[in-house]
């Protein structure tokens, strides 16, 4: 029941903070992932490092309506369902208190409850792992227990179709403990493991042939538009994502106030205790293999790339949140019985105060959210009074989120989701609007100085931006 709680509770903060506050628009990367299966906008360049998870679990709502409110009361009340499942998957390897706690460790983040209602894979990602790790562990201490080995299976392969690379970092650390399963299990647990793994990455497999020119084009294109994947200590640029930037990317300015990043530090702490106390009570496995997790899951995002996002983290937050409730727990019986009331009352103050600061920065990340979204929106409406509908043709600068906003196709000549020669943007002219975004700063292209330029005025629109309509588009 305290699980159901902490999972009914996840649901409610969002429905009354996130859901409401995002108002009507869908951030840049959902644009992308939604308008693959929204019949109401044209499907926005796929590039290289995407996969199509999200865009099946938005499909049973996205293909009959294009209501974002109905959207992502969807993925809130489907996210809840999600957190309550996953930790549900280690009833029989924790205490109930342990569970509920490392729920409200998890879920009462802000960039948690966040992404709750986003079409985002991150996560989705964190409970899929958050539940195979649980699977892994149950499948691996009881031959009969096939649940769990399908479990095991099935969140493996979601993870993998959501984002490859981190069932990659995910199930190197369950490989390394497969050895080590009771009663000859390995096999099976590699199997399972090596299928789920394969049925994930089918489609992105045959996507990487089909469209990018083979996997291994398509590994060496996701890496260059991740600004190419090496050695880069990012862990100064995470502490400064979770002051409620949903994208630090360059990673720049000061770092948040301490009260906002202090759980990061003291997590691996209070999980260390969760691991010592399961290895004096025998059962290392249950805290020690959701905190090999983690660390692995986290280990890219940490190490290996020149940016942060908050939500890049998910998957080793939701692991970690285990161990690190279990080390709460430690310590609130640890202490002698006379002690334990002004204890119990002191942690309630700081997790209390932690989830306070935590409600804050969601408010703030929310309405700098919307503020974007409303700009997107405002400029797709002054786009089509200066005649730019559908069938049309968006590109430059935001072209993306933009173009899904106004029901144009969406375009770019370079970066990270080029994906048209100026011929053919110049050939689109010839038969429908094509309107080129750019910084008022910014550089005209080419093919486009003999366009009308026109500024991007009106109501409630930041200055800043410009566009330009081929000719014929004004009427």
């Amino acid at each position: 029941m305290a699980v159901a709680a902490v999972a009914a509770a996840f649901v409610l903060v969002q429905l009354l903070l996130v859901v409401p506050g995002q108002g009507q628009g869908l951030g840049w990367d959902e644009t992308v992932y939604v308008s693959q299966v929204n019949p109401h906008a044209p499907a926005a360049f796929f590039s290289a490092p995407r996969a199509r998870g999200v865009t099946l679990l938005v499909a049973p709502v996205a293909t009959w309506t294009d209501s974002t409110t109905v959207l992502r009361i969807y993925l809130a009340l489907a996210s809840g369902i999600a957190l309550y499942l996953a930790l549900r998957v280690w009833r029989r390897l924790q205490p109930p208190g342990v569970l509920a706690l490392a729920g409200l460790l998890f879920g009462g983040l802000w960039v948690t409850l966040f992404y709750g209602s986003q079409a985002m894979p991150n996560l989705w990602v964190a409970l899929a792992a958050l539940a195979a790790a649980g699977c892994f562990l149950r499948a691996a201490r009881d031959p009969h227990d096939r649940a769990a080995l399908l479990g095991l299976g099935g969140n493996v392969a979601a993870v993998t179709l959501l984002r490859p690379m981190d069932a990659v970092w995910l199930a190197l650390p369950l490989l390394a403990v497969t050895p080590f399963a009771r009663r000859g299990r390995w096999r099976a647990l590699l199997g399972v493991l090596v299928a789920g793994l394969a049925l994930g990455a089918a489609e992105w497999v045959v996507e990487a042939y089909v469209s990018f020119g083979g996997l291994a084009a398509r590994l060496t294109r996701s890496s260059q538009i991740q600004d190419g994947l090496g050695w880069n200590i990012a862990i100064v640029d995470q502490i400064r994502s979770l002051g409620g930037r949903t994208l630090c990317r360059p990673c720049t300015g000061p770092l948040p106030e301490p009260p906002v990043w202090l759980w990061w530090v003291l997590t691996p702490v209070l999980a260390a205790v969760g691991v010592h106390a399961a290895v004096r009570a025998r059962h290392p496995a249950r805290a020690l293999l959701p905190a090999l997790c983690a660390l692995a899951m986290a280990v890219p995002y940490l190490f290996f790339i020149g940016y942060a996002a908050a939500r890049f983290l998910l998957p080793a937050y939701a692991l970690i949140a285990l161990p690190a409730a279990a080390g709460l727990h430690r310590i609130g019986a640890a202490v002698r019985p006379g002690l334990r009331p002004a204890v119990a009352t002191l942690l309630g103050l700081g997790l209390a105060g932690h989830l306070t600061v935590q409600g804050i920065v969601l408010v703030h990340t929310v309405d700098n959210s919307r503020a974007t979204h409303d700009q997107y929106a405002l400029i797709a409406e002054r786009l089509r009074g200066l005649g730019v509908r559908p069938p049309c043709l968006l590109t430059g600068e935001a072209a993306i989120p933009v173009a899904y906003y106004a029901g144009c196709h969406s375009a770019d000549t370079g970066g990270n989701n080029g994906n048209m020669t100026p011929v053919g943007v110049l050939a689109t002219a010839a038969r429908e609007p094509v309107a080129v975004l750019f910084p008022a700063d910014g550089r005209l292209p080419d093919y486009a100085r003999t366009w009308r330029v026109v500024p991007l005025t009106g109501s409630g629109l930041e200055p800043g931006y410009r566009v330009v309509l081929a000719p014929g588009v004004l009427r």
